[in-house]
């Protein structure tokens, strides 16, 4: 039994199994189809597949986060328990539930002096988002306490590096991420754009890249470039797609290749609900750990 709770939002996109496992409580965002809708709970309601199918049909989706309500109603409990709560939050660059996140733990710190919340916004999401809050389950499991930890993951949540790369604009235009005009220019020429979220926690398109082909590439000479270690980088590789195993697959072979210490700790996930609805299918992120003091590249 911890000393005290480590929570989560659903799209850290990890399997609940893993989740409970490692002792991390987490709340549902939300998310519709058409008129449907449904909690965003690891693609159990609605499996990826399905998904990306009705929206490919013509189905309009849209997420919703974490209202201030639903997170007094999670945290409550634990406070009432008297645990101590270090939540952390999608990246506050995409979603407002960070800010929502805040308004409800300053509200149950006035009726629970004695507990402590932090809220810390992770700059990520997806497996990126998973990633790091697996890191913060063991660097709890070494012995930091929830004061401790809080501070680690603020200092160096910036370190954590992000790419990812699409072969189907369309969502990204429908969402407004794209403009129409770089979106159509992209099409016809069948260019990949090689995208990050930046050190605000933003997405922010850094090259024009002609095929999947090349775009794989690059991620892996990105990876060369910013991971701690260089090629002897032996950190953990996160990798999530939406619909595109085999593309992801492509990635982590090339990244084991090159970096010889990632063998075995290379993690292929899908996108989840949350994320998914805004890149639909055939988008590929990567995640790793970059070198310190990479935040102000």
């Amino acid at each position: 039994m911890h000393k005290y709770i480590i929570s989560c939002c659903s799209p850290v996109d990890l399997d609940r199994k893993t989740l409970e496992e490692k002792d991390i409580k987490y709340v549902y965002f939300h998310f519709s189809l058409g008129n449907d809708t449904y909690d965003d709970d690891f693609g159990e309601t609605v499996p990826p597949a399905d998904m990306y199918r009705r929206m490919l049909a013509g189905e309009v989706s849209r997420t919703s986060q974490v209202s201030v309500g639903e997170y007094t109603e999670f945290f409550e409990p634990f406070l009432a328990e008297g645990k101590d709560i270090v939540h952390i939050s999608l990246s506050a660059g995409i979603s407002g539930t960070y800010n929502s996140a805040v308004i409800a733990a300053e509200d149950l710190r006035a009726k629970y002096p004695e507990q402590k919340i932090y809220v810390v916004n992770s700059l990520q999401a997806s497996a990126g988002y998973g990633m790091f809050v697996l890191k913060a389950a063991e660097l709890r499991d070494a012995g930091l306490e929830a004061d401790e930890l809080a501070f680690w993951l603020e200092k160096h949540k910036k370190e954590e590096e992000s790419w990812f790369f699409s072969a189907d604009l369309t969502f990204f235009i429908r969402g407004g991420r794209i403009s129409k005009a770089a979106g159509l220019i992209g099409s016809v020429l069948g260019i990949c754009p090689l995208m990050r979220v930046d050190k605000e926690g933003k997405l922010e398109v850094m090259e024009k890249v002609r095929t999947k082909k090349r775009a794989i590439r690059r991620v892996a000479e990105k990876m060369e470039e910013l991971a701690a270690g260089g090629r002897g980088y032996s950190g953990p590789v996160f990798i999530s797609n939406s619909e595109c195993r085999t593309d992801a697959e492509a990635v982590a072979a090339l990244i084991e290749e090159r970096f010889p210490g990632t063998k075995g700790k290379i993690h292929i996930s899908s996108i989840g609900s949350t994320i998914g609805a805004h890149t639909g299918p055939g988008t590929v992120a990567t995640f790793f750990w970059g070198k310190p003091g990479e935040d102000e590249r």
